[in-house]
């Protein structure tokens, strides 16, 4: 499988597969979280499981099970740790953790290494009788700013791993144990980044009553508050007033967000009467779609107020198109401003932006490209995997307490802000 990446990835990177995969030959890996449809982790698994075991290291992918009342106390806590104001009640705490106890009944950690990603499993380690220095936790959301109270809660679990792992520098934490940053990433050859023919891209826009005649401006994510679609409506009714352009909103649901259909309605109402407002929420299968969308796209948006790392940023830039983001989360680490696209703070900057690249389709053509090379040397799936060779070796050959440097390097003005003991991983 990993020789189909040749051409695609840096020679370097594959070489380095080769050497870590032939070290660990033997060796099992074993994930769990807490859905395996809808948003980044769930999809990222479902590419990087099969690669793994493809060289020779038999990987396994777990899920927890919970009920809605689980998941509306995990997704709080979720907007805590990304700085809602959101008590967490004793009761909610309790169900919460009798969850965990009762999947830790029928869940066997016992691969040489276990990766544990977010808040909804962590405590499992209070559960599981398992050998704690295997297991590491992995997260994917915006914790430069937590809910103190929620974080402290979780802190507890969270110290009695071998090691975190974190997106960026800026979410991590005080902790007492060692800390890591390894990106997420996206896979080229998947049915969401692959190369699509013009008559695939048209189908899907036709199918949508899209007109690719004009400025299309798309965002794609989940109906989440913390992605500001109102705001991307905002803008685009700004940007209206100068450009006769479309705008896209394209999101789905995922099992463990119970906050999304509400969303959606508010979305919905936002849009109505707008013919040029297209609102799509769409099946988990839909990764074709998504990636006409993105390809048809002129401007691809990303307007968070807070986000974990934010995918579909690297997947426009992928495909050759300028991208406005907002300057929070990881979405600096992806966004140079000014060469692969733009960071904004607000809808009027989002609106102003829009406007300069729809007026200067040459510098947004020349960003789009620049940000497709950026994605080549850092933010593909083979650099991702060789980080996560590394840290199983990291952790079967016991974690230093000294930094570890694994993986991918950031522009230096944006990698900033890391806490004590965070190992900053970047390649030689």
């Amino acid at each position: 499988m990993i020789d189909a990446y040749r051409g695609i990835a840096p020679d370097s990177v594959l070489s380095e597969l080769s050497i870590l995969a032939e070290a660990l030959q033997g060796r099992t890996l074993q994930h769990v979280n807490s859905t395996r449809t809808g948003g980044g982790v769930a999809e990222l698994l479902t590419r990087l499981v099969p690669l793994t075991t493809s060289l020779g290291i038999p990987t396994t992918w777990d899920v927890i099970m919970g009920s809605p009342s689980f998941f509306e106390v995990t997704k709080a806590m979720h907007n805590a740790l990304q700085g809602a104001d959101i008590e967490i009640p004793h009761t909610d705490r309790q169900l919460y953790l009798r969850t965990l106890q009762e999947n830790a009944e029928h869940l066997h950690l016992d691969a040489d290494v276990v990766i544990i990603h977010d808040p909804q499993p962590a405590y499992l380690i209070d559960y599981c009788p398992v050998e704690r220095q295997r297991l590491v936790w992995r997260c994917h959301i915006d914790l430069s700013r937590p809910n103190e109270q929620v974080w402290r809660f979780l802190c507890r679990a969270v110290s009695k791993y071998a090691m975190a792992v974190f997106h960026v520098p800026q979410f991590a934490q005080r902790l007492p144990i060692p800390q890591i940053i390894i990106p997420p990433s996206i896979d080229p050859l998947s049915a969401k980044n692959r190369e699509l023919t013009e008559e695939e891209i048209t189908a899907v826009t036709d199918r949508f009553g899209i007109d690719r005649q004009r400025p299309i401006l798309v965002q794609v994510s989940r109906f989440d508050r913390f992605k500001d679609p109102l705001g991307v409506i905002a803008a685009y009714r700004m940007v209206r007033q100068n450009f006769d352009c479309q705008l896209v909103l394209a999101g789905g649901d995922a099992s463990d967000d119970p906050e999304g259909k509400q969303v959606l309605e508010e979305v919905q109402e936002a849009a109505a009467g707008d013919p040029d407002i297209f609102v799509l929420s769409l099946p988990p299968d839909s990764d074709i779609e998504i990636n006409a969308l993105q390809r048809a796209a002129t401007v691809v948006l990303q307007k968070s107020t807070r986000e974990g790392f934010g995918l579909t940023v690297t997947e426009a830039m992928w495909k050759g198109k300028p991208v406005i983001g907002g300057a929070v989360g990881g979405i600096p680490s992806q966004i140079i401003h000014g060469v692969t696209g733009f960071l904004v703070h607000s809808i009027e900057g989002a609106a102003f932006r829009l406007r300069y690249l729809l007026s200067h389709p040459r510098r947004a053509q020349r960003m789009g490209e620049q940000g497709r090379e950026y994605v080549r040397r850092n933010f593909l799936i083979t650099r991702h995997l060789r980080d996560y060779l590394l840290l199983m070796l990291t952790i079967l050959h016991h974690c230093p307490k000294g930094p570890i440097r694994l993986s991918t390097s950031f522009p230096a003005s944006q990698n900033t802000g890391s806490a004590d003991r965070t190992c900053d991983l970047t390649s030689g």
